[in-house]
């Protein structure tokens, strides 16, 4: 071969460093549906990473792996002495997402910020009502009663003024449900009529702009060229459905996906041992646990739950799902790294005759059947449902309850928990923000009894009066010493199975780099490639 010309060879040595750099797609396997896109209506994280993580911001977010706070559509804040006003200075030159069903005609603003929140707190935004679900996660924090008001001083600034101190407002800001809508998107929809696509078309700030969905198949992404804080290094990403984790487990291994999220912890040793694989793993802010419906016949009666828990078989129930050394036997609803866990309680030793006679004396007939719905398919807080059901049914069965196990897709069982219809839902929870209030006003409080998110349908007013304290005061110690007293009126009413705190794991190809496991279960890929 003749030697190439120096330019040529140049211009060659050029196309090929480019060519290593060009982006690849990611395909992820991930554990189930997202219930939607319009993500103020939900609490699951399947449908936090397919929307907020993937398409949306907020005014702050969390730094990748960690629970510490940082600038996103807000460069920089003060807050008041008083603590009840918050003034954010925006980012500028911020674009919101172009497709084939969007234009947008300006960058983002304060309005958007306007919109989004005031959407969730004002009555008469034109908005509020377009959800057939409510505002969840705003609503059983109660964010309603501790917004004053949403405002903006110019284009740029945006001032939140509170009723009360809120110790962890910015942290809550980092959750999913503030993400930052198009205000301008939203006014086309309305107009249009066509509400409904707020939920299925989605337009955000980003780091992936949403291409389509096909429901139980396929998310597809693709890259934001646009996003401010640079286009992402994978193009496309694809989220790759797939709700058994053998089957996510065989698909990583056959390079059909490079990342799948919560494989079975006993399936960790082998990917640990597979040369073309690898594991990230951390210690999770993540509660597994089975809620009681206080509201049913029987299981209102705490002499009932009492003797629930005296006939379940935690430790077996754990090293069975998780292994040993995978996951913490919980005793309260949260794990222990977060301030306020009560050291004092205890889960109970098994006790079956104690449990039969608690049953007689509640006057509970032999053979009395409760239902349980449990998911299809496993994740992080429960990597074998079924399993788990089958276990808990043979314990209630030593004290003459049948256990009626009702196996379903994960949006349906939500959807139905929320209803209120099961007698015992098994479920999980992993910690949005770092903060105990996340678990308790999410999953404990009245508000969220009376949205569905409280599976237990339990409203304890002294519970509820404690909590509600916690969120107002600063000092860390009196925090503390607020959430020890409220779990100590978890222990003694007993609303839930706490079942484990596991530890995440999530199981990817040797040349995948860039991700960052987080503590808070987010799955967030804008700077994740494959090499």
């Amino acid at each position: 071969m003749k030697p190439l010309p120096l330019r040529a060879a140049l211009a060659a040595m050029i196309l090929g460093a480019a060519g290593n750099l060009a982006a690849k797609p990611l395909v992820v396997c991930t554990e189930a549906s997202p219930e939607g896109f319009d993500i103020v209506q939900y609490t699951t994280a399947v449908t936090a990473d397919a929307s907020a993580e993937a398409l949306f911001n907020r005014l702050v977010d969390f730094k990748p792996g960690t629970t510490d706070i940082q600038p996103a559509l807000a460069e920089r804040w003060e807050v008041s002495a008083d603590g009840l006003t918050y003034t954010f200075h925006l980012r500028q030159g911020v674009k919101f997402h172009t497709t084939d069903y969007f234009t947008p005609t300006r960058d983002f603003n304060a309005d958007d910020v306007l919109w989004s929140l005031n959407r969730q707190l004002d009555p008469n935004h034109p908005w509020h009502d377009k959800t057939s679900v409510g505002y969840p996660y705003f609503e059983s924090m109660a964010f309603r009663q501790l917004l004053k008001s949403v405002t903006k001083t110019d284009d740029h600034t945006v001032v939140i003024t509170l009723n009360r101190p809120e110790a962890p407002f910015l942290r809550d800001l980092a959750m999913a449900f503030t993400s930052i809508y198009s205000a301008e998107y939203g006014d086309q929809l309305l107009k249009s009529g066509k509400t409904g696509d707020l939920n299925s078309k989605p337009i955000g700030t980003g780091p992936f702009v949403f291409q389509r969905y096909n429901k139980d198949a396929q998310i597809r992404y693709k890259a934001n060229p646009d996003y401010f804080r640079g286009k992402p290094p994978s193009d496309p990403l694809i989220f790759a459905i797939t709700t058994d984790n053998n089957v996510r487990l065989q698909k990583l291994r056959a390079n059909e996906c490079q990342v799948a999220v919560y494989p079975k912890p006993d399936d960790v040793p082998s990917i640990k041992a597979d040369p073309r694989l690898k594991v990230d793993e951390i210690e999770a802010i993540v509660t597994g646990y089975i809620a009681i419906n206080t509201e049913h016949k029987y299981l209102s009666d705490l002499r009932v739950r009492q003797a629930i828990h005296l006939a379940f078989d935690r430790q077996r129930h754990v090293e069975q799902l998780f292994g040993k050394g995978n996951a913490l036997v919980a005793v309260n609803p949260y794990p222990p790294t977060l301030i306020g866990y009560n050291d004092e309680n205890r889960n109970p030793p098994r006790d079956l005759d104690k449990a039969r006679a608690l049953l007689k004396e509640a006057g509970v007939p032999e053979g009395t059947a409760i239902t349980l719905f449990t998911r299809s398919g496993g994740g992080q807080t429960n990597p074998n449902p079924r399993l788990s059901a089958e276990m808990l049914q043979a314990d209630l069965a030593e004290i003459g309850l049948k256990v009626d196990i009702r196996m379903m897709e994960w949006g349906e069982m939500l959807r139905r928990a929320k209803n209120g219809e099961a007698d015992l839902v098994a479920s999980g929870w992993a910690g949005d923000n770092g903060d105990p209030d996340n678990f308790l006003s999410s999953l404990l409080s009245c508000e969220a009894a009376k949205n569905g998110e409280n599976y237990a349908r339990w409203c304890n007013p002294k519970f509820q009066e404690l909590i509600t304290q916690a969120r107002a005061v600063t000092d860390n110690d009196q925090r503390a010493s607020l959430y020890r007293q409220a779990l100590a009126i978890y222990a003694e009413e007993l609303p839930w199975i706490s079942v484990a705190h596991p530890k995440l794991f999530t199981a990817m190809r040797k040349d995948v780099e860039g991700y960052h496991v987080s503590p808070l279960t987010n799955n967030n890929f804008a700077t994740t490639r494959v090499k």
